[in-house]
């Protein structure tokens, strides 16, 4: 499952600094920050991205009830470090059935929330209009935190963005009624600032969305 680094903008092959360029290239989108392949979810993985991370690595903490940690993926090298970071999570929705989000964090222009989005990209752009009052609010490291809905997204999912510690922030949530999720000023914690009790994180099966993007 380790696979190959790609491009965090449209999922396709990149090619490593070579001679002729010092950074990682993609066909399409040129320079970018490889996304890592993913791996499957345990409290080792998570603390690799957590450890090498740039960016926050948000985590609802605590988790809503019957909520697991399924996935996370780390765009970077061994050399920039982690500039985008997406965690997923997976349990009960709020009106039945189940749930998935995916939280993103990741400096202008890495283009991973647009493409868990649905939208081009890299940025949410003229997606997000935020002029009126924020649709969700969320409590990032403490802070309350404004979300708008980001529109032009795939009818099968919910997407709201803000800014977090200068950083985009995005969620992502399947299906789209479970974006009442958001509705409940949900506490999300940067792992980067956690203690010994990440090690207790419950941890379920790999979640396919974050593979899908």
């Amino acid at each position: 499952m380790r696979g190959e680094p790609s491009c965090p903008k449209c999922g396709g092959r990149v090619r490593a600094p070579g001679l002729f360029a010092d950074a990682w290239q993609c066909d399409v989108h040129g320079t970018v920050h490889p996304l890592q392949p993913v791996v499957p979810p345990s409290v080792e993985a998570l603390s690799v991205v957590v450890h090498r991370s740039h960016v926050p690595v948000w985590m609802p903490w605590p988790l809503p009830v019957g909520w697991l940690f399924t996935g996370v993926a780390c765009a970077g090298d061994d050399r920039s470090g982690g500039r985008a970071t997406a965690v997923a999570c997976s349990g009960p929705g709020p009106l039945g059935g189940s749930g998935e989000l995916i939280l993103v964090a990741e400096e202008l222009g890495i283009g991973l929330g647009a493409r868990y989005a649905g939208i081009p990209g890299p940025d949410p752009g003229a997606n997000l209009d935020v002029s009126g009052p924020p649709q969700a609010k969320v409590h990032a490291a403490g802070r309350p935190t404004p979300l708008w809905h980001v529109k032009g997204t795939p009818a099968d999912r919910a997407v709201f963005a803000g800014e977090a510690r200068g950083l985009w922030l995005w969620a992502v949530v399947w299906p789209e009624q479970s974006g009442l999720l958001m509705y409940d000023e949900l506490v999300l914690t940067d792992l980067r600032d956690a203690g010994a009790e990440v090690e207790l994180l419950p941890c379920g099966a790999l979640s396919p969305r974050i593979l899908m993007a």
